[in-house]
């Protein structure tokens, strides 16, 4: 049913001059129910709280994993890639910004709703379930790896309060410390309503990565002036067909390391004002920012440690590094690496209990404004990590794969094909080109990393002509401990 005007008052308004009013539909199309959702009233965020909040989303516990690129990558095309990564996710964000305009889009769902439906919404917000609910366990499991220690076939490392303390005990083990954690900084931090309450501890999770990255470089500085540092990689080692489509794996980790998009809306939607322009430049700031942090971190974290560098390089922290107050030193970073995370870990718990309200209870009114759903989805989902963080080392290796598709899938595909859509009719002709080439390396590399998965899961340990692959994004934290 639309408004109809009459034809003698359309003639009439044509002869005066007048512009026609365009026809609005008085009820909602089927489309226009899926992209408008409510609106909570909040504007109160400025700037730098933007940039802060988007910024400790990026940078999470995907940024340890970089300099085991360069190790595969030579360190040359290892740091282009970061760049280039940072560019197509530049663009990515580009996308879901200039394309939300025109439907006034306040959710990541809401925008691939009116690109491809139901099921576009539906797929999105799985995605964001799953990637964020994995991510959220493997954090839970680094800060227990990180204070309590880790003991697996492959590798054992002491924690720090076990170190502090000069052996193990009760309340320093590992079940013990994730629940203190869990009940008396988690939870507390998960339950703030609007993600600009989270703006100081974001501002300090920034800065816990800046001490790992200063701490990092001015420890692969005095070595380099020492003489100490062996000369880095430079090229692949690419020697057969298997070596080279192990390159393609990397493609995750760089993609997990910048992947942010799930809470852009959240953030843009309560900016003050939330213009266009605003919203681009918060999204570039913490991009321009966050890969500073990681050209430094790949670039002196590779060249401090070499051929020795791990899939996780916060398990080379474990050994001395042969410079004065070394274990001092290794003690800071780790302390400083596990506050990170626990920082990081109510934006990614943020944007997962939105989406999961938003598939459960679409027709609700804000997540913000009901007391009782915002309890029950908050306790849910933080127990869910909880248990989940207890039954690894038997469900990492489906986070392997989740880490090569729906990573992968919000990243670059879902941004890629809402451009070649184009259902605002607003994508030029390099937009169309930028996606499609964004949506072709992303479907390969997740592919070639789907397919090194499989085969790493059926090589023997022992099989040295088949290498495995320890490039998981951010889920490789795991493959030390299976």
């Amino acid at each position: 049913m639309t408004g109809e005007i009459p034809a003698e008052n359309l003639s009439a308004a044509a002869a005066s001059g007048q512009t026609q009013p365009e026809r609005v539909p008085l009820l909602p199309t089927k489309k226009q129910d899926l992209t408008v959702e409510a609106d909570d009233g909040y504007h109160q965020a400025s700037f730098s709280s933007a940039v802060f909040n988007l910024s400790t989303t990026i940078v999470g516990a995907g940024i340890m994993a970089l300099p085991a690129t360069m190790k595969v990558l030579g360190l040359p095309l290892g740091l282009l890639a970061i760049i280039i990564s940072a560019i197509l996710t530049e663009r990515s964000l580009d996308f879901l910004i200039r394309f939300s305009k025109p439907i006034k889009a306040r959710s990541y769902g809401g925008l691939m709703a009116d690109s491809f439906g139901k099921v576009g919404k539906i797929m999105t917000q799985l995605c964001i379930i799953v990637n964020n609910i994995g991510v959220l366990i493997v954090y839970l499991i680094i800060i227990g790896d990180v204070l309590s220690g880790a003991r697996g076939a492959g590798s054992q490392h002491t924690g720090i309060l076990v170190e502090l303390t000069g052996g193990p005990a009760w309340w320093n083990s590992r079940i013990f410390v994730l629940a203190v954690t869990t009940m008396f900084i988690l939870t507390p931090l998960a339950c703030f309503r609007h993600v600009d309450s989270l703006k100081h501890s974001s501002a300090l999770s920034v800065g816990m990565a800046l001490v790992f990255v200063v701490i990092t470089t001015a420890v692969a500085i005095k070595k380099l002036f020492d003489g100490t540092i062996a000369a880095p990689r430079l090229v692949p080692n690419v020697y057969d067909i298997a070596s080279f489509w192990r390159l393609f794996t990397v493609v995750p980790v760089m993609v997990t390391a910048y992947i942010c998009h799930h809470n852009l809306h959240p953030i843009a939607n309560e900016m003050k004002g939330s213009s266009t322009v605003e919203i681009h430049n918060v999204s570039r700031a913490s991009i321009t920012l966050c890969s500073a942090i990681y050209l430094a971190t790949a670039l002196f974290g590779y060249l401090l440690f070499g051929e020795n560098t791990s899939s996780d390089i916060l398990a080379n922290f474990d050994a001395d590094l042969d410079i004065p107050y070394s274990k001092l030193l290794c003690d800071i970073i780790r302390i400083s690496y596990a506050v990170h995370i626990m920082l990081v870990f109510p934006l990614l718990n943020f944007s997962l209990r939105l989406n999961l309200d938003s598939l459960l209870f679409p027709k609700s009114r804000p997540l913000s404004e009901s007391s009782r759903r915002f309890s029950i989805l908050t306790a849910i989902l933080i127990t869910t990590v909880f248990v989940g963080s207890t039954l690894v080392p038997n469900i990492w290796v489906a986070f392997e794969f989740t880490g090569s598709t729906a990573t992968v899938l919000l990243g670059f595909i879902f941004p890629g094909l809402i451009a070649l859509r184009d259902a605002s009719n607003i994508a030029t002709s390099r937009d169309k080109v930028v996606a499609s080439v964004m949506v072709v390396i992303a479907v390969i590399s997740s592919v070639a990393a789907i397919a090194t998965d499989v085969i790493d899961l059926y090589t023997p340990a022992g099989d040295a002509n088949q290498p495995k692959n320890n490039l998981h994004g951010i889920y490789s934290y795991m493959g030390a401990r299976s």
